[in-house]
């Protein structure tokens, strides 16, 4: 199971936890949902045949950056992200992450695991 918290976390730092990259992940992720969800509204609607399953497909994937966006948003105050990864081995778990954000194409995956990760209590 992807633990999404973890995955915004990880993305916002990269290598070097710099607030320019907090900020362009921060706008990526909003950019995700807004611009897949749209994108995929108007070609749901517009479209027909194979059209419709690449617009259902945009949508699902856009509703993947929702939970990410919210995390990056809560992660963004002063300290948050620091804390998240204080006790983390950072080089490490991006390596992980990398093949881990190929969810993201998986449409709902990401929102899945977001809510089972609240519900079993492991995302704050």
């Amino acid at each position: 199971m992807v633990d999404v918290r973890r995955l915004a976390a990880l993305d916002m730092w990269g290598s070097a936890g710099s607030i320019r990259r907090r900020r362009i992940i921060r706008a990526e992720f909003v950019v995700g949902v807004v611009g897949c969800t749209s994108l995929g509204l108007l070609v749901v609607a517009r479209g027909s045949g194979w059209m419709v399953l690449l617009g259902i497909w945009l949508v699902g994937a856009g509703v993947n950056y929702v939970p990410l966006a919210l995390y990056a948003h809560f992660l963004s105050r002063p300290g948050v992200l620091e804390a998240e990864l204080a006790e983390v081995d950072v080089r490490s778990e991006l390596r992980h992450a990398g093949l881990q954000q190929f969810w993201i194409a998986v449409p709902l995956a990401v929102a899945v695991f977001a809510l089972m990760g609240v519900s079993s209590g492991r995302e704050r």
